[in-house]
């Protein structure tokens, strides 16, 4: 991708305002920011082990440290903690895969939703808002239902992109293409793919198939295992990463695509290279999280509370919270109704609703972001 210049002005000095010191915002130190960083970490593995301690039956952090040693070799780990089999394996096959996996996809869905927000300047624009997510979930409804000889994140990625498609398409076609524009086209398309995903569900799906793909579109982490982990790691290193590393590019975008050229960004191949890029991220994690919504709103909006409108902060700290609350979330869903367990995006609209209704009206009563 086109490099870009990195003494791009940040949005609080095209405001008039002073300019922060590097990797600050208003006038905190750089330490700050890293303290901050190494905290969100801890929190991070803080939450994988509670994840993996959480559930109907009962396990310590002696336990559960001790699998860790086994498995990674470290000599017979702690003398005197024992460890059945099938607490092992209830350990390691069940619930470490699991958390790992719901944290990667929440890391993922917070920072496609932080770019959506700043590709369309509208902090409440996410995946779902653009009709992505609901092309990727009909590229792999069609693959589950109709068992097609494609694999589920590549007919995942290839909704995900048809449905970018069809909505810059659509934008492009009602004029010029602006912030709203682009929204109230993803919404359109987002309503046709979810009418075609019920077609299809409701016409070919049957038994065991209509459960699986009810609760996939409700969006659930209980298939979860070491091979859709394996999948949210490297989308997550070949995707997300370089994401993580767009902050200067997204800073200028925030000043609409005009300035951006202004500053010197190849607007036109940043802006397809980044849609893309969300495009495939979003499809590969629907892929084997199901549908999971508000993400990609609620957590870069309550991010960016904190760091300010400055992307070299609110991505790696979306990507965080992001992971933390799904973690946090799938967690509860395993056990607010034991022995059953609901779907994962039953919690995060119960939770994530209120706090868009509260973002919306922030929005709309004109309050900063």
């Amino acid at each position: 991708m086109a490099q870009v210049a990195t003494d791009i002005p940040r949005p609080h000095q095209v405001a008039g305002e002073q300019s922060a010191p590097t990797g600050a915002r208003g006038g905190r130190p750089r330490w700050a920011a890293l303290a901050w960083g190494v905290a969100g970490l801890v929190v991070v593995l803080a939450s994988i082990i509670g994840g993996v301690l959480v559930g109907p039956a009962q396990i310590s952090v002696a336990q559960v440290l001790q699998v860790f040693a086994t498995e990674s070799g470290v000599g017979e780990g702690f003398p005197g903690v024992a460890v059945s089999r099938l607490e092992h394996a209830m350990v390691w096959d069940l619930r470490l895969p699991r958390v790992l996996t719901a944290g990667f996809v929440g890391a993922g869905l917070a920072i496609s939703g932080v770019i959506m927000q700043s590709l369309t300047r509208n902090p409440l624009a996410d995946p779902y808002l653009v009709g992505l997510s609901s092309g990727a979930s009909l590229g792999a409804v069609s693959v589950l239902v109709l068992s097609a000889s494609v694999a589920l994140p590549v007919a995942a990625f290839l909704g995900s992109l048809g449905a970018l498609i069809a909505t810059l398409g659509l934008a492009r076609a009602l004029g010029t293409v602006t912030p709203t524009r682009v929204i109230l086209a993803g919404l359109a398309v987002s309503q046709l793919c979810s009418a075609l995903v019920s077609f299809v569900v409701f016409t070919a799906a049957s038994g065991d198939t209509y459960r699986e793909v009810l609760a996939w579109l409700l969006g659930s982490l209980a298939s979860a295992s070491w091979d859709s982990a394996a999948i949210g790691v490297a989308v997550y290193v070949v995707v997300g990463l370089p994401l993580l590393a767009t902050g200067n590019v997204l800073d200028a975008f925030t000043f609409g695509e005009s300035h951006a050229h202004a500053l010197g960004v190849r607007v036109e191949q940043w802006r397809w290279a980044l849609l893309i890029a969300v495009a495939l991220l979003v499809g590969v994690l629907v892929s084997i999280s199901g549908a999971i919504g508000f993400i990609g709103i609620i957590v870069p909006h309550t991010v960016r509370l904190f760091t300010g409108p400055r992307h070299r902060l609110l991505l790696p700290f979306s990507a965080m919270c992001g992971a933390v609350f799904l973690m946090w979330s799938d967690t509860l869903a395993r056990i607010i109704m034991e022995p059953k367990e609901i779907p994962v995006g039953v919690i995060t609209a119960l939770v994530g609703a209120p706090i868009f209704a509260w973002a919306l009206y922030r929005h709309r009563s004109g309050t900063p972001q």
